[in-house]
């Protein structure tokens, strides 16, 4: 059992993304005990300062194509590489993250492969299928987030799939492996390069929910804007950070960047903090990982309170000042 997974690399800091360790590591657990092989396969200007990461999560192996015209996407360059770097290799499987090169490279891939390919999974994992034998089950929210599907490619190889990042949780350390690197060389014709990036500019920084130890979040029932801002005063006595439901970023409460859940980032800080939020399916997708739940809701019977470790039934008005006061005087 072998599988290739996709390397990106963060251009401004030129180290590698957490998607791609994620991946290494999904990939390690999958194939370690079919004593399989996972081989990561890089396209750039230069490899990541910090590429060694990718033998201590999991990576037996990293193929890299380096040339200065490759430093940004260019997708028909991309393509055809990968297109040459899955034919050497003839993997099992691969993994992309869901990340816009990933989201633009696959398909391309897929599509000259004639093989399958599933967007934005959420969870992966080998089991036995009908007389085809050990075969990538590939879940992905569907229905507008309603139903988690279950796709299989039974018949086509390689399967393939994009991953979100963060879905996939990384151990504090992994087993380290030799590195192994090999070069992979290939004519690249200059027509693949009809357009040259000069720069890079650095848009404002966002959020990066995934980075806090602490998350207070608020959902519909925080009722408004002026809402979120006493969990703006809970987070910062708790020295973390403040993020939302779908249902609250559609209200306009707060920003998009701010989502927790399926069609949001997932998270999975020590304490998460979930404060009008009634918990479907979409949200908990999100945040069920985290360490510890607090829910504060005025409805008892709010599907939240079935993952939380405490739950407190009543207004957030009431409750949060409390917490807050009882943090600022101890």
């Amino acid at each position: 059992m072998k599988c290739m997974v996709f390397i990106e690399r963060n251009p401004i800091e030129n180290s590698l993304r957490d998607v791609s360790l994620e991946l290494a590591w999904k990939g390690y657990s999958l194939v370690k005990e079919y004593g399989g092989e996972v081989v990561a396969f890089y396209i750039g200007k230069e490899l990541p300062s910090d590429v060694d990461k990718l033998f201590e999560y999991g990576a037996d192996k990293l193929i890299h194509h380096l040339d200065d015209r490759l430093e940004y996407l260019h997708s028909e360059a991309y393509k055809e590489i990968v297109v040459d770097m899955v034919r050497q290799e003839s993997p099992d499987m691969v993994l992309f993250g869901a990340t816009h090169t990933g989201r633009d490279i696959a398909p391309l891939v897929a599509s000259i492969l004639k093989t399958g390919l599933t967007a934005d999974c959420t969870q992966l994992y080998l089991d036995e299928y009908k007389d085809k034998g050990t075969i990538l089950y590939q879940k992905r929210p569907a229905f507008g987030g309603n139903i988690l599907a279950t796709i299989v490619t039974p018949e086509d190889r390689p399967m393939m799939a994009t991953v979100r990042e963060g879905v996939m949780p990384l151990p504090e350390s992994g087993d380290k492996k030799a590195a192994v690197t090999v070069a992979h060389t290939m004519e690249l014709k200059n027509d693949w390069f009809k357009y040259t990036i000069k720069e890079v500019v650095p848009g404002i920084k966002k959020i990066n929910l995934g980075a806090h130890d602490v998350i207070v979040a608020g959902g519909a029932g925080m009722e408004s804007k002026e809402g979120f801002a006493i969990l703006h005063q809970l987070a910062d006595a708790l020295g973390g950070e403040v993020a939302a439901s779908r249902a609250a970023v559609d209200f306009g409460f707060t920003k998009k960047e701010r989502q927790v859940g399926q069609t949001g980032s997932v998270v999975r800080p020590k304490l998460y903090i979930a404060v009008g939020i009634s918990g479907s399916i979409q949200h908990r997708a999100g945040m069920e990982d985290s360490k510890k739940i607090i829910a504060i809701n005025k409805d008892a019977d709010a599907p939240i309170f079935g993952i939380a470790n405490m739950g407190i039934v009543g207004d957030y008005r009431d409750v949060i000042p409390v917490m807050i006061k009882y943090l600022k005087e101890d």
